[in-house]
């Protein structure tokens, strides 16, 4: 697989004094799910919503499958392949939680990638059964707990037929059982299987997430962020034993 399917180089994004990012880069692979962590603070949404746009980069760049998408619009990157959730959750709350999903089911990627199902209703009702609200689709989006309103963000964002799907804490607000049955959704998915359906290849993800015992099961490798410089990028079981993380990010002495 390309290592340049999604590719981040010398980046960086300032507030004021403060350096959010400092001089970033990284590859993601087609194939791969990569975990993105570190303390509050150290840039994590910040680096997922320069991805997606909605943040500028002060400088460097981002290339997605070979083209540069920095000062792109937000939902011209959509189209492009990307998707993404976050911790500040916006839905239509006084619309039914279905028509939310069906909002982004007519995004002109959604559309066209859309041929396998005849009506924007099923494709948005299979999203929501496979982020495991499907009882609820007729319910107005404000009667949602926070973890269900989490699990509508993914069902929306997959919605889209993304290629690359940013997700920012998808284990929040979850319960044990209900963060292993997204896990296992999320695993499902990058392997290919949407929606009850399989399909060649799932979309390479990168999660920001707390949760780390869960996140390490499911991850193909990690990168960790420290007041906006990556400290550690390899494999979960090679990022566990850095001494740098150990000392940023878990604690000095913790095990």
């Amino acid at each position: 697989m390309s290592l340049n399917f999604l590719e981040v180089k010398d980046l960086d994004k300032g507030f004021g004094g403060l350096k959010a990012i400092n001089n970033a880069s990284f590859n993601v692979r087609r194939d791969e799910i990569v975990g993105l962590i570190g303390p509050n603070g150290a840039g994590k949404t910040t680096l997922l919503r320069m991805i997606l746009g909605i943040l500028k980069s002060d400088s460097g760049t981002i290339h997605f499958k070979g083209k540069k998408i920095n000062g792109k619009k937000t939902w011209d990157i959509i189209n492009l392949g990307i998707a993404g959730t976050f911790q500040n959750m916006r839905p239509f709350r006084h619309l039914p939680i279905i028509a939310n999903v069906m909002v982004a089911c007519l995004c002109p990627r959604a559309m066209k990638r859309g041929e396998w199902v005849k009506r924007i209703e099923a494709k948005a009702m299979d999203a929501l059964e496979f982020a495991g609200i499907s009882d609820m689709a007729r319910e107005k989006a404000s009667t949602l707990s926070q973890g269900d309103l989490k699990r509508l963000e993914v069902a929306r964002a997959v919605a889209t037929e993304p290629e690359l799907l940013l997700l920012d804490e998808p284990f929040g607000g979850l319960s044990p059982a209900e963060t292993d049955l997204m896990a296992n959704s999320i695993k499902r998915l990058h392997k290919g299987g949407r929606f009850g359906r399989l399909h060649s290849e799932g979309p390479a993800m990168i999660i920001v997430e707390h949760k780390l015992k869960q996140l390490m099961k499911i991850v193909d490798r990690i990168i960790v962020l420290n007041y906006g410089e990556i400290i550690a990028d390899g494999a979960p079981e090679e990022v566990a034993k850095n001494k740098k993380v150990i000392e940023s990010y878990l604690g000095k002495g913790d095990k």
